[in-house]
């Protein structure tokens, strides 16, 4: 019987403990044990690029941590669907940290939700680790001491998609952006990279999140004669802007570039209508054998592919735990220390490192779209262009306006 999106939240807020008859409780763990709740979106236009994929790919990592490096500590994973909504989200949050002394929130999609919480994380000295937001203000102008930012940025995404499309011609832009802090964001970094590429903004247009007729926006775009309609939104809003504008005929004579997208909306559109967009993405499951190994093990429970999101709170749980191990404590600023200092190796960063401003810097990969023709089986739909290198991908941390590194001197 398929569950309402209500019973599905309620069913995953079922906590798993780490082979309890194995683990002994540890005197630098608070409570005796390692709570990490994922906070995210169960129900709503960001459920498939997180959703009960994160909670998943937080449970594997607990699953193959507790496997592989037997802790004197259990491990308990909870998890809550935020709506979208940032008082929702806050709420839950507070309720985690100072009812369940949860140590740990992570994934965190929409980046109005995720600055909420991390503000919330500063008050009460708890960690938050940041897969499914994009907004560089988690690291930049609101960066705290307890707040990571692990998979993506809006810098990392927008940058590299504009830099691949200018290239190719595309030297006017059209915007169609979500009016939320991620989506401006999206703009701001990629009219930066159009602008100083010799290129030109010809218009924009905001709509609400989320939107569901983006009829107007896109025929003012077509009105603009702009070469590339840029879409600076996520999730639904980007699929149903992309549908509509084939529905329109406006793929014919103007280009789509996404700002930020995901595997699962190739996969919701179809190659036929999303075939040749390039995109930059932060993981992609066919990279090569490590990756394929840990996403058929994902498909065989969710039975669809990772998204770079889902990928991401992977690999910073796994993270996260081991620098529990190393330190012996759960406290939040010993814990980012010992994250620091370790080195972020797993099968989505090879050679990953967490910097001073919170932003962990991993290898990024601008990937073109296949046609229909190209793809030789299910979930085959990336050509992958480019590897983009961290430090190139990122905002330099010499740009930075985090606070914290002015007092840490840089």
């Amino acid at each position: 019987m398929a569950l309402t999106p209500m019973i599905r939240a309620l069913a995953w807020t079922v906590p798993l403990l780490a082979c309890p008859a194995l683990a002994q409780p540890s005197s630098g763990i608070s409570e005796g044990e390692v709570r990490i709740g994922v906070l995210t979106d169960l129900s709503s236009v960001y459920s498939d690029l997180a959703g009960s994929g994160s909670v998943l790919a937080a449970r594997m990592a607990v699953e193959e941590f507790q496997a592989t490096h037997r802790p004197a500590f259990p491990i308990r994973v909870l998890s809550a669907d935020h709506q979208n909504k940032p008082d929702v989200a806050s709420t839950k949050a507070r309720s985690w940290m100072d009812v369940e002394k949860v140590d740990v929130i992570v994934d965190l999609p929409a980046s109005s939700v995720s600055l909420a919480v991390v503000k919330l994380a500063k008050e009460k000295s708890r960690l938050v680790i940041v897969s499914g937001a994009a907004s560089t203000r988690i690291t930049n102008e609101d960066c705290t001491p307890t707040a990571l930012h692990w998979t993506y940025d809006t810098y990392a995404l927008a940058t590299g998609t504009a830099r691949a499309v200018l290239k190719r011609g595309g030297d006017t832009w059209y915007f169609i952006t979500a009016d939320y802090a991620g989506g401006r964001a999206l703009e701001k970094d990629a009219s930066e990279v159009v602008v100083a590429g010799g290129g030109k903004v010809v218009g924009r247009s905001t709509h609400p999140f989320p939107g569901s007729d983006f009829s107007s926006y896109l025929m003012a775009a077509q009105a603009s004669k702009a070469k590339v309609i840029a879409l600076a939104n996520a999730g639904n809003d980007t699929t149903n802007t992309i549908k509509q504008a084939a529905e329109f005929g406006i793929t014919k004579k103007q280009s789509l570039a996404a700002t930020l997208m995901f595997i699962t909306d190739v996969h919701s559109l179809g190659l036929e209508k999303a075939q040749d967009m390039y995109l930059t993405e932060g993981f992609y499951w066919d990279l090569d054998e490590q990756t394929r190994a840990w996403s058929r093990r994902f498909y065989a429970q969710q039975k669809r592919m990772p998204t770079m999101a889902q990928a991401g709170v992977y690999s910073s749980v796994l993270h996260y735990l081991k620098a529990v191990q190393a330190g012996r404590t759960d406290e939040a600023m010993a814990v980012v220390g010992k994250m620091r200092e370790l080195p972020v190796s797993d099968m989505f960063a090879r050679n990953g490192k967490l910097r001073s401003d919170g932003r962990m810097v991993h290898d990024m990969y601008l990937v073109q779209v296949k046609k229909p023709a190209e793809s030789k089986y299910p979930w085959d739909y990336y050509h992958v262009r480019q590897v983009i290198p961290g430090d190139q991908a990122f905002m330099p941390l010499e740009k930075s306006l985090c606070s914290t590194l002015k007092s840490a001197g840089r």
